[in-house]
């Protein structure tokens, strides 16, 4: 019934047509249609109106556990970025962290102590060489005249000295000779004393003549003067002995000298070769070969192997960080590689402090900053396959504190 009362309400209300008006044919007035419209009473409304506060319940009720499940979800997404937040920082506080940090290393320039003519170079550019390696040859013809040259002077300062010795020798038995003259002469002398004082008695007893007398005192005298002369010929014998000697000090002095001139010529022919002090690598290479160089032009820069990486954390990032403390670094030109290291040593004092011209806070208006304090870290598994120099960005993370994390815990028990 409800479907035939339905189509008869349809059939009799009809929408008007277009630009019709009111009171035309085929068209209804406003109080037809009011007359027309099914009452709210109808029985399809009197169905209907019972199940209108059921649907607002069950609406209500959807709308609470919606709310109930969003407000439950809230809350467990809030646990999680909590728990979270609480590993992230427990984590966090372990380690100190900073992007002011580079590669540094003891880098110089190679340059030769003697000037000449470049004959060879064997190296090039970013090559890796080992210590004692040559870097560059000079012509060493002028080095090896040199050397010859001092060698000769040297044998030629031996040689005097050989001399000196012989002329020593002679002159000692010389004066063993004299000595011998001496004993003679002297022997003479106590001779003649004893026939002049027997003659002299002899003739005060009338036993000897006068002249014979005479004769034994002259001799006396004589025997005296050869003694003194014997004498005295022993001492220029002897003292020509010291001066031989001291000739002697003079010529081992000259060997010396020629000594040291020959090992400086033999160095200077050395220095003819450049070669790297230690391993390393050859950088910014100026040499070429028949270039003259003087003593001290650079022939190269040289990067050691031995090299360490600089952070400057800032000073209140320092309370725990200790020497030995374990360093993570990854270098910005290899970000996939994992290098590991230690705290070597925290410079005591902070950058500016030791920079050409350190700052002056006693003067002006001041403005406290946070002061940067460089720290020396060992890299303990250096790559060896690829080109690490000065200057190049490393972001390390130490480990200030030992003790594992809630975090480490939890990733060790999974």
């Amino acid at each position: 019934m409800l479907d035939e009362r339905t189509q008869e309400w349809s059939d009799e209300v009809r929408p008007e047509p277009a630009g019709s008006e009111p009171g035309a044919p085929g068209s209804a007035s406003p109080e037809m249609r009011s007359r027309e419209r099914p009452s709210p009473r109808s029985p399809a409304a009197a169905e209907r109106a019972p199940q209108a506060p059921a649907a607002k319940d069950e609406g209500r009720k959807r709308r609470f556990r919606r709310r109930r499940v969003r407000i439950a979800l809230g809350l467990l997404c809030s646990l999680v970025v909590a728990a979270a937040g609480y590993l992230y920082w427990d984590n966090a506080r372990r380690f100190e962290t900073t992007d002011d940090a580079f590669i540094a290393a003891r880098q110089y320039a190679i340059a030769p102590k003697v000037s000449g003519y470049l004959t060879a170079v064997p190296v090039t550019d970013n090559q890796h060489v080992a210590a004692g390696a040559v870097i560059a040859r000079i012509d060493d013809r002028d080095y090896r005249t040199a050397l010859a040259q001092a060698e000769a002077q040297l044998a030629a300062a031996q040689a005097n000295i050989e001399s000196i010795d012989a002329q020593i020798a002679v002159q000692q038995a010389q004066v063993a000779q004299n000595e011998a003259q001496v004993q003679q002469a002297d022997a003479s002398l106590v001779f003649a004393q004893q026939q002049a004082t027997r003659f002299r008695y002899l003739a005060h007893a009338g036993a000897g003549s006068v002249q014979s007398q005479q004769q034994y005192d002259s001799q006396l005298s004589q025997q005296q003067a050869a003694l003194k002369s014997a004498q005295a010929a022993l001492v220029s014998a002897q003292r020509q002995v010291t001066a031989l000697k001291a000739q002697r000090s003079t010529a081992e002095a000259q060997v010396a000298q020629a000594t040291a001139q020959r090992d400086q010529a033999r160095l200077n022919l050395s220095y003819t070769i450049v070669t790297a002090a230690e391993a390393g690598r050859v950088v910014n290479l100026s040499a070429a070969v028949g270039e003259y160089v003087a003593a001290g032009t650079d022939l190269t820069m040289f990067v050691p192997d031995d090299i360490w990486v600089t952070a400057n954390f800032k000073e209140t990032q320092l309370d725990q960080m200790r020497p030995g403390d374990k360093v993570t670094l990854r270098i910005d030109a290899y970000p996939e590689r994992l290098i590991r290291g230690h705290v070597a040593s925290v410079q005591p004092g902070s950058g500016t402090a030791f920079s050409l011209l350190p700052a002056e806070n006693a003067t002006g208006n001041y403005v406290k900053i946070v002061q940067r304090v460089p720290v020396k870290i060992i890299m303990d598994n250096p790559p060896t396959d690829v080109a690490l120099g000065p200057g190049m960005s490393v972001d390390p993370t130490v480990r200030v504190n030992p003790r594992p994390s809630l975090y480490e815990r939890l990733r060790g028990w999974l």
